[in-house]
């Protein structure tokens, strides 16, 4: 397996009583609850974090594109990604997004996405994702059409880094008159790339493409499902996706017993699961319709919302991996067994995880969990 040491950049500071007041943690909530030098220390941990998975053996550090939002702080995640290629020497940086359909130049993505693998000597990673819904609006997108300008603007980004230039590209989204990227990407042909799904659509461009996919906060069960599609879908375009071609994305903690390990993160991650993952409630304020009711039974964790998931739900459905050593190898070498996953891509850092936490968490996976992984 190959581990990812994967960040959010989220913002820690919602006030207690934030669900009471607001409707969600995007897009309406108000930036007068940012503060920028709150934020300034935020990033420089944040870094730090991603950086120190380097010595401590993971293959991948990872960045993440979102809008308008308490969820994650990074609306450019090439930012990020060059700050991070400046601090470290071997292990790759992944990506993802960008949010192709947000784009209306998509050669920007193109040229940036170049730039950063020239920079890291190829070490890029290249996430090409179509974004949440709720993103649209910050962009004033058509939600309609973010399928058809993922698929135009992926193929412009190819060939703008496959294809001598410039050439001209006609679509029906995106008509550019000269494409012709300076500089080309160092990996040849280009950079390698991923696709995020949990729809038929969304695996369908993936499976077609040839690019790995993954899921995220779902339970084994559903993550089960998904990639059987992707494996199906794959299968009617004469390929079969091995492992490598399947990513899950986990919170993952570790702590010095499961009881001290849940003590730790719990109130963390039910920061995470209540005020960050709030969209899905705030879409529907935005289109005048009510979250629906709580289940008066609840069998498996895809009976709710993400913002009522808890602890135990999460844990039994395999959501989360928090406990021990010994407790966070077999969950992980079982999951990937079930799954037929071959990339682990963990956050380290969730909700409001304060930095000695986090610090403590990275050092403890490296120390203690990725040598048992490492030697299967």
């Amino acid at each position: 397996m190959q581990f990812v040491c994967f960040h959010l950049m989220p913002w820690p500071y919602l006030p207690d009583d934030f669900e009471a007041k607001h409707e969600s943690a995007w897009l309406t909530v108000p930036n007068s609850l940012y503060d920028p030098r709150r934020g300034h220390a935020l990033y420089q941990q944040y870094l730090d974090e991603l950086v120190a998975a380097e010595d401590l053996g993971f293959d991948v550090i990872g960045v993440n594109e979102h809008h308008q939002n308490a969820y994650g702080l990074m609306p450019s995640p090439n930012i990020m990604a060059s700050a991070l290629i400046q601090r470290t020497k071997r292990i790759k940086v992944l990506v993802l997004g960008n949010a192709l359909p947000l784009y209306d130049h998509p050669q920007r993505v193109a040229e940036e996405l170049a730039m950063l693998d020239v920079l890291s000597a190829g070490r890029l990673i290249a996430g090409m994702v179509v974004g949440l819904g709720v993103e649209a609006f910050s962009y004033e997108v058509n939600p309609t059409f973010v399928r058809e300008r993922y698929r135009e603007a992926h193929e412009l980004i190819i060939r703008a880094w496959t294809e001598p230039g410039p050439f001209h590209f006609e679509g029906k989204h995106y008509d550019f008159r000269w494409v012709n990227v300076w500089p080309r990407p160092l990996q040849q042909p280009h950079p390698p790339i991923i696709l995020p799904a949990d729809s038929d659509e969304g695996l369908e461009i993936a499976a077609s493409r040839r690019v790995p996919t993954g899921s995220a906060y779902r339970s084994s069960r559903r993550v089960r499902a998904v990639f059987d599609r992707y494996r199906e879908l794959a299968g009617k375009h004469g390929w079969t996706p091995g492992p490598e071609h399947c990513h899950l994305v986990r919170h993952v903690y570790v702590a010095e017993t499961n009881a001290r390990a849940r003590e730790e993160a719990e109130p963390h991650l039910d920061y995470f699961w209540q005020k960050l993952l709030s969209y899905h409630r705030g879409s529907m304020a935005l289109m005048g319709q009510s979250a629906p009711p709580r289940p008066a039974r609840i069998e498996k964790a895809d009976d709710l919302p993400l913002y009522e998931l808890d602890f135990d739900l999460c844990q039994r459905e395999g959501l989360t991996i928090i406990g021990d050593p010994d407790y966070v190898v077999r969950e992980i070498q079982a999951q990937a067994r079930e799954l037929g996953v071959g990339v682990l891509v963990g956050l380290f850092q969730f909700g409001s995880l304060p930095h000695p936490l986090a610090q403590k968490n990275i050092r403890l996976f490296g120390e203690k969990v990725l040598p048992s992984l490492k030697r299967g």
